[in-house]
């Protein structure tokens, strides 16, 4: 089945920015576990459950934020909302899945500024983690089946996880699965056909990169919003590439965080519910209370809307090329083996005990077999933890 447009979409599909909103809220306020776990809820809420798209139009959209900076799950959030109601939809969907996680992680951060500590919420996380390897398992079973049309894209899927085992960093992988699914089609067809162009706004990232540049004065609004307009217009990867990012800013350029307080800020993003690059709101607190918390998570969600605006309408276009869909079919098995590497490290630190084990199990069989919300699995997997530790 082709991608179809916003417009297509909205016909196809009728629904209402109310009901967008609401999807999208409940989301952001239950979605744990990091990118692969958000992208598994979201494909049990808008492709297994509700139908809103196929599973082909979803994969399309993983493979195209895989494939720009930003916050991958975030950016799949806005895809889907620009697919369901245009601009409009863009927009609500992006901050309805971001903002219930950076209002609690804001509120977090008020805390510990006053507090000086973290609350401690091991036993809930040894909960977690188990249930939301079951969310990503459930999500790469039905996935898996769409994507994997064809023995090469079978073979190039392993190779991609294997890759990403030797270390090979995920951008590189995605970018040489999908040029060698394109050799592939190429050398099957024996045939010169269009690739679609999908430029790439260098303008505009020398234009973000140069209003970063300009901020040389000392600590202020201005300084703290460009600072996180610039990490997010160039980070892609996970939450430990974001932690790089944010070391060198933060903790060694500008010496604003101390590394104790920038490890609280990256432990929060990661066992609050949301994006992962919440924990800009965390360090926009620390910096300058409320209104540094606000710039500081406005400036680093800004570029991906941004890059999903320019490359959401290109989307349907690439699919009726048949040498450009070759390429996104070799991008979307290389992101479904990096997400399965993610489960399978997952898996590694957080199955520790038996415990831990069977919340997995029962965890797999109430998603795969009785098909239970996947936010109530989580629910139910933390108070569990939370009453055993």
């Amino acid at each position: 089945m082709n991608a179809v447009s916003a417009q297509d979409a909205s016909t196809n599909t009728k629904v209402s920015l109310a009901e967008l909103a609401f999807v999208f809220l409940k989301l952001g306020t239950t979605a744990f576990g990091g990118p692969a776990a958000h992208i598994a809820m979201m494909q049990n809420e808008f492709v297994r459950k509700r139908r809103w798209i196929s599973d082909t139009e979803f994969l399309d959209r993983i493979a195209a934020a895989s494939l720009i900076p930003g916050p991958t799950s975030t950016e799949v959030a806005i895809f889907i909302g620009y697919s369901m109601r245009g601009w409009a939809g863009l927009i609500l969907a992006g901050c309805c899945f971001i903002i219930p996680a950076a209002v609690l992680v804001g509120l977090m951060a008020a805390a510990y500024v006053r507090f000086e500590s973290l609350p401690q919420v091991s036993g809930i996380l040894y909960g977690i983690k188990p249930a939301v390897i079951a969310v990503i398992l459930q999500a790469l079973w039905g996935l898996g089946r769409t994507a994997a049309k064809t023995t090469l894209l079978i073979a190039l899927g392993l190779i991609s996880a294997f890759l990403s085992f030797a270390g090979v960093a995920p951008v590189v992988v995605l970018a040489a699965t999908g040029l060698a699914s394109a050799v592939g089609f190429f050398l099957k067809t024996r045939k010169s056909l269009p690739l679609v162009s999908t430029p790439l706004t260098k303008s505009s990232a020398l234009l973000l990169w140069a209003a970063a540049a300009a901020a040389s004065a000392p600590i202020s609004l201005i300084r703290l919003f460009l600072s996180f307009l610039k990490i997010g217009s160039v980070v892609f990867g996970s939450g430990y590439v974001l932690l790089a990012f944010l070391r060198a800013e933060f903790v060694d350029h500008l010496h604003w965080l101390t590394e104790k307080q920038l490890i609280d800020a990256v432990a929060v993003g990661q066992f609050t519910p949301g994006p992962v690059f919440t924990t800009a709101t965390f360090i926009g607190y620390l910096v300058a209370g409320a209104r540094g918390s606000v710039l500081a998570t406005t400036a680093i969600f800004l570029p991906g809307f941004f890059f999903v605006a320019l490359s959401g309408p290109l989307l349907p276009g690439i699919r009726r090329s048949p040498l450009a869909a070759a390429v996104l079919d070799g991008v979307v098995i290389a992101s479904l083996a990096l997400m399965a590497v993610v489960a399978w490290q997952l898996g590694r630190a957080a199955i520790v005990d038996w415990l831990a084990f069977t919340i997995l199990i029962v965890s797999s069989a109430l998603l795969l077999r009785f098909r239970i919300n996947s936010a109530w699995v989580i629910v139910g997997a933390a108070f569990v933890g939370w009453l055993t530790h």
